[in-house]
């Protein structure tokens, strides 16, 4: 099956999905529309709770949206969802490998599902486990491997049936940040070996720098979309944090006499400005408190979201509603 996806890989309008419990209902995504050309790597970037996964869940017709309509490689995820699958790839954010078996066997099981004959099969195994670098040990027990190289090997499974779209529900949380980097190392490589679209969710901001083109979610809503260099530039302002004695103190004082607004975030407080080295200076003069520490950093994506939602991601980090498992599948 070709890779090679006519118009855009993924069409979403007005989706929503809304969850009842009693008398009550939770909206876990809220009428959101997006395009991702075909051969892009898309990010969704957002906190957990946000509705990545269960947009990703509606888009891989494992859930059905309550309203609005989405197309995967042209097909509609509702109408055509027997299409929609036979073109997707999906590596979902919890294990679901098979740790008895070996990883050629987990191969295997899967090509079986997608109705690959043997030769095919056999080739497709050979070149996922390659391009994972995990041909060595296709005749281990997963349950031998690391946290890393399940996920490789994970990912290599979506590989195997060669599909048009590939969808990575947080496919690095929990690893090591030497793991994560070299995960992106292999994708980056399939995308230059490949046509194939790649849909990633993930709330690790550098992680968004890899992508061509994000979207920020947050309460199932989509608060901004653009490339990763036009959203920093967007914003156009640096970032000071500082460790004071008395943040309440200094967020009034900077507001009093710097004629801007201030805020705690991850327990500093912190100050969007057009030029932080200019405002430094002023804030050891002016504010007559105590400062232990002060940073200053370029426009980056947490600083877009914090710009967009009014905190930063690890902010948002926190209890999140229940939302049942299998609520809405059919």
């Amino acid at each position: 099956m070709s890779n090679a996806v006519r118009g855009p890989a993924i069409e979403v309008h007005g989706l929503t999905k809304t969850y009842k419990s009693g008398d009550s209902a939770v909206e876990a995504v809220r009428g959101i529309d997006l395009r991702v050309e075909a051969g892009q790597t898309y990010g969704f970037l957002g906190p957990n709770g946000a509705g990545k996964s269960t947009t990703i869940e509606m888009l891989c017709t494992i859930r059905n949206p309550t309203s609005g309509t989405a197309r995967v490689a042209g097909f509609d995820v509702v109408r055509e969802r027997d299409q929609v699958r036979r073109r997707i790839g999906l590596v979902f954010q919890q294990q679901t490998l098979d740790l008895q078996l070996t990883a050629e066997q987990n191969l295997r099981f899967h090509a079986d599902l997608y109705g690959l004959g043997r030769a095919d099969a056999r080739r497709r195994i050979d070149e996922v486990l390659e391009m994972v670098a995990l041909a060595d040990r296709r005749s281990d027990a997963v349950m031998k491997f690391s946290g890393g190289m399940k996920r490789r090997l994970e990912i290599a499974r979506g590989l195997v049936h060669a599909p048009q779209v590939l969808f990575l529900d947080e496919p690095t949380i929990g690893l090591d940040p030497q793991t994560r980097a070299a995960i992106w190392d292999y994708l980056h490589d399939l995308r230059q070996r490949t046509e194939i679209t790649v849909f990633v969710t993930t709330h690790y901001m550098d992680e968004a720098e890899h992508c061509d083109r994000i979207a920020i979610m947050d309460h199932g809503e989509i608060a901004v979309e653009d490339t990763p260099e036009a959203l920093k530039s967007s914003i156009g302002t640096d970032r000071i944090a500082l460790r004071t004695d008395d943040d309440e103190l200094a967020i009034a004082r900077v507001r009093e006499r710097l004629g801007v607004e201030a805020g705690v975030h991850e327990g500093q407080v912190t100050i969007a400005v057009a030029d932080g080295a200019q405002v430094v200076p002023r804030l050891f003069t002016e504010l007559g408190v105590g400062i232990r520490s002060v940073t200053v950093t370029r426009p980056s994506l947490d600083d877009v979201f914090m710009t967009y939602t009014g905190r930063t991601i690890r902010d948002s980090e926190g209890p999140q509603k229940f939302v049942p498992p299998f609520a809405g599948r059919r």
